[in-house]
């Protein structure tokens, strides 16, 4: 018998049987915004194969964050890839436009159960996912997330744009920009997809594609929201 799957949104819960195909888009079984003209109408699927459910990538264009509790697996999915639910809960991130979108996957029965590793004992550690980052690197990177990380439960939420996070820093923008494209290059340079600019790959899915893995590599975290403040008061 196959383990039973609940897929919540926006406190709305949708539960899976073995023999259901379900699908998550702009038209879709789970309609996560009917307005945004950038969102695929069917971007994941998520169905029962071969013993295990599966979490699949329909789209043509947009990829899809899939990450475990507490920074405990991390994948980039691709169009045309998929990935198996193995873990007691998964979280689909995915950005299309300026909006990121949260969708959250649960097994009664899961295949392996989620390890939480230990805090560094150094708060203060700036080396993310074997990437050394400034101290305005880092608040770069908390800027362009905090809405992310404020947002109660899942649900849509907007990526800042360069100028309102320059903004919130109290920076100029053109050191924003500067400050950036150290931040992507050094996460590219590491082998985070997805970062690279040029064609294809333009600002806004940059900035998505950062806020994406900086949030559910739990590089920056809720707690982490005060030193916001601090910054803006040091700039």
């Amino acid at each position: 018998m196959a383990a039973e799957l609940t897929v919540e949104y926006c406190g709305v819960e949708y539960p899976l049987a073995g023999d259901r195909v379900f699908t998550i888009g702009r038209e879709a079984d789970l309609v996560v915004d009917a307005d945004n003209a950038y969102l695929h109408r069917r971007l994941v699927e998520i169905s029962h194969v071969d013993g295990l459910w599966w979490v699949t990538n329909i789209g043509s264009r947009l990829s899809l964050t899939v990450s475990g509790d507490a920074g405990t697996l991390h994948a980039l999915v691709g169009p045309g890839a998929r990935v198996p639910v193995v873990l007691p809960s998964i979280a689909l991130l995915f950005t299309a436009g300026q909006t990121t979108y949260e969708v959250t996957v649960c097994c009664d029965a899961p295949e392996f159960s989620a390890v939480v590793p230990p805090q560094a004992e150094d708060e203060n550690d700036l080396t993310l996912g074997g990437v050394t980052l400034t101290s305005s690197q880092f608040l770069l990177v908390l800027a362009l997330s905090e809405v992310v990380l404020r947002r109660v439960g899942t649900g849509p939420s907007d990526v800042p744009t360069n100028a309102q996070a320059a903004e919130r820093l109290g920076w100029p923008l053109t050191k924003f920009n500067r400050k950036l494209d150290n931040v992507c290059d050094k996460f590219d340079r590491a082998g985070v997809k997805g970062l690279r600019g040029g064609r294809g790959n333009n600002a806004t899915q940059r900035r998505g594609r950062l806020v994406e893995y900086a949030v559910t590599a739990r590089l920056v975290r809720p707690e982490h929201l005060p030193l916001l403040e601090d910054g803006e008061r040091a700039s």
